[in-house]
């Protein structure tokens, strides 16, 4: 009963699990910024191919 009572107060899983949630929050954030800016990327691209020709 007393190692029950030990794993309830030990609270080192909470730590990883709050480490992995910002994770990831943060890698959410730079793929949407990636996909953002990549797609207005290739249309800057399309329209100066478009005005060379």
């Amino acid at each position: 009963m007393d190692y029950l009572r030990g794993l309830w107060r030990h609270d080192e899983g909470q730590d990883i699990a709050e480490y992995a949630v910002m994770l990831a929050v943060i890698l959410v954030i730079v793929v949407g910024t990636v996909r953002l800016i990549g797609s207005n990327a290739n249309n800057v691209f399309s329209n100066v191919a478009s005005s060379i020709q």
